[in-house]
């Protein structure tokens, strides 16, 4: 690692002693725990995830950026600083992190900051709940997520239930293959959409084991290439109607085109206003994936620091 990572990168003391004698990490996103939820239950998801992946062999290390570093593990102080101060923090992707180093602000990390993170510190296997893409309209607002360019360019696993729902999971899966980002299925080969187990999408390989997935891992960053995406479908009992999330995604978005709700802020309102419409039930199913999303990034992340 460079000097000068350091000088903005500070690495909580357990996933440095993890780090030194290669034992597995899983990184976590925290954005879901700035915008996702209001506290304490930002806070009791936060740490309920962390706990999922301890048990599962692995050390969680929450990424995010406050006092003028970019975190990579939190303790227990600033797990709870991040949740209560989530409300009023920002949320940074790649363009934003200078911004918020230099003026010292506390945010919570996309996808993309987070691989960018995740990279400076060593860490392989990053645990999201899904990652962004291609907006519906992409191709009058170029609404596309930095998430897909990072992928391209960042060599991290990263475990997902897919893409959220409220996205063109067709153009998000070209521009992802145009990318040369491999999509791998665990235990499937359906692309999962977030609420659903099946988007009507394939993956292009996949793998029944957490250990073949690791083999496939290790054979990527080999031949020195980039990021792959992991993705592992919701579980059965959590998966929301097709026809239900239909209709609160449809009248989210109606909502979101009548008040110009555009960019960054567009994810939040439409995960927000399907919450409200569907009664709570699509966070349940979000803390769900999110969860089982970091038990199988666990798994991975022991069967890859095997691998020789």
């Amino acid at each position: 690692m460079k000097n000068l990572d350091m000088k903005y990168l500070e690495i909580n003391e357990e996933v440095k002693i993890a780090l030194k004698n290669n034992k597995p990490i899983v990184a976590l996103e925290s954005t879901i725990i700035t915008h996702g939820m209001p506290y304490p239950q930002n806070l009791n998801m936060a740490k309920e995830v962390e706990q999922v992946v301890r048990k599962n062999g692995a050390t969680p290390a929450t990424i995010t950026i406050m006092n003028g570093k970019m975190k990579a593990g939190l303790n227990e102080i600033e797990l709870e600083s991040l949740a209560k101060n989530g409300a009023t923090a920002a949320k940074a992707s790649r363009r934003d992190m200078a911004a918020i180093l230099s003026k010292k602000q506390m945010a919570g990390t996309t996808v993309a900051s987070t691989m960018q993170i995740c990279e400076m510190a060593g860490i392989k296997i990053f645990a999201t709940g899904g990652i962004g893409g291609v907006h519906k309209g992409a191709s009058e607002t170029f609404d596309i997520s930095a998430d897909l360019n990072e992928l391209a360019k960042t060599p991290v696993g990263v475990v997902c239930a897919g893409v959220k729902s409220i996205l063109d999971i067709a153009k998000t899966l070209e521009v992802l293959e145009s990318y040369g980002v491999p999509i791998i299925g665990y235990k499937t080969n359906d692309f999962p959409a977030f609420y659903l187990r099946k988007s009507g999408f394939f993956v292009d390989h996949a793998f029944e084991s957490a250990n073949e997935i690791a083999k496939m891992l290790k054979t990527q960053w080999d031949l020195k290439m980039r990021g792959v995406l992991i993705v592992n479908p919701i579980p059965h009992n959590d998966e929301m109607e097709i026809k239900e999330i239909e209709s609160y995604i449809s009248q989210a978005q109606n909502e979101a085109n009548k008040n110009n709700i555009t960019g960054k802020d567009i994810t939040p309102f439409l995960l927000k206003k399907i919450f409200e419409l569907s009664k709570g039930k699509s966070l349940k199913a979000n803390i769900s994936l999110v969860k089982n999303n970091a038990k199988t990034a666990a798994k991975i992340a022991c069967a890859y620091c095997e691998q020789k």
